[in-house]
């Protein structure tokens, strides 16, 4: 008896779902192929499909938005608050919460742009007074050195060649001498230490070097000691 009303119940459900308003028959054609246009129904595929092609679009935007502000930080020194304010306008508007996910990342990367580049500074900066320290410390090294030529000390032997090879390994560091003669006084690079009467000159022309110079790079080390000669 059980059996019999539930299959009763499933004819009362069948004949309900097969009237229509009127109590007309509801034809369903359920088959997956057109049969005008012999194409392929996909009823909730196209739907999907339309779905995933917007969303496709939606990440080739965010996309072309992060390669927008990777390119804003390439600079040298990349403000933060500018780098968010150029990436929340470069980002998509429809989306709030990858706009703001964007800005944190943007802000994220200006201050480890901004972070690296200082301490690159900051290292180049240490190294080059690293080797100024030494190269003030071999000076009176280089003096002695010179002292010794001067006096034919310096003409053969071994400890001529070592000091060659030291004046060479410290021209790799920059080390420039500054010990010419017959040019101008510059103030920067020259110690005026006597100033004489010269002939056929207009202006204050180093006569003679009595301490030579050093510099490295742009930076003088220690001025030169010199014998100035002043026009007459």
């Amino acid at each position: 008896m059980p059996h019999h009303g539930n299959e009763e119940e499933h004819n009362s459900s069948a004949n309900h779902d097969a009237k229509q308003g009127n109590g007309e028959p509801v034809i369903r054609d359920n088959r997956k192929v057109d049969p005008v246009t012999g194409q392929a129904r996909h009823p909730e595929g196209g739907q999907s499909a339309t779905g995933a092609g917007s969303q496709t679009g939606a990440a080739d935007s965010d996309g072309d938005a992060l390669a927008q502000a990777e390119e804003i930080l390439n600079g040298m020194d990349v403000p933060a608050e500018e780098s968010v304010a150029q990436g929340a306008s470069a980002g998509s508007a429809g989306n709030p919460e990858a706009a703001e996910l964007r800005n944190d990342l943007l802000r994220l990367q200006a201050e480890y742009v901004n972070y690296r580049k200082r301490v690159e500074r900051d290292r180049a900066v240490a190294g080059e007074m690293a080797v100024i320290g030494v190269l003030n410390s071999l000076l009176p090294v280089l003096d002695d050195v010179d002292a010794a030529r001067q006096h034919g000390d310096l003409t053969d032997g071994p400890f001529a060649a070592i000091a060659t090879k030291l004046e060479n390994a410290l021209k790799t560091y920059g080390l420039v001498r500054i010990n010419e003669t017959g040019v101008e006084f510059d103030p920067t690079i020259h110690e005026a230490l006597i100033q004489q009467p010269g002939g056929d000159i207009e202006v204050d022309t180093v006569s003679q070097v009595l301490r030579s110079g050093y510099k490295s790079g742009e930076r003088v080390l220690r001025a030169a000691q010199v014998i100035v000669a002043v026009p007459a």
